[in-house]
């Protein structure tokens, strides 16, 4: 199986881009533990401080849907819900190559 990756687009209810932030932070305790997960960046958007993006690789798609249904990955969820203005935009990606990789 080939690397796999995730861009996804956060959408914080206004005014709440920082707070859904630090909520999100909780997440990389987790991840950290998790042996085929490579890159897990949360990133705050230049423009509107009420988007958030989270750039994720995977050595491969079996290391993708253990993160997914991780135990922790549902509860985590939940708590982002009060910080969060819709549902997260998800872009499922095959990296080709580059630097990091």
């Amino acid at each position: 199986m080939s690397t796999v990756a995730l861009l996804a687009k956060l959408p914080a209810a206004e005014g709440k881009g920082a707070e859904l932030a630090e909520a999100f932070k909780a997440a990389f305790e987790h991840v950290n533990k998790e042996a085929g997960t490579r890159m897990y960046v949360l990133h705050a958007d230049a423009t509107n401080a009420d988007i958030l993006w989270i750039y994720e690789i995977y050595e491969n798609q079996d290391a993708m849907n253990a993160h997914m249904t991780a135990d922790w990955f549902g509860p985590f969820s939940q708590t982002l819900a009060p910080f969060m203005g819709g549902r997260p935009e998800m872009f499922f990606l095959t990296p080709l190559g580059g630097k990091g990789l």
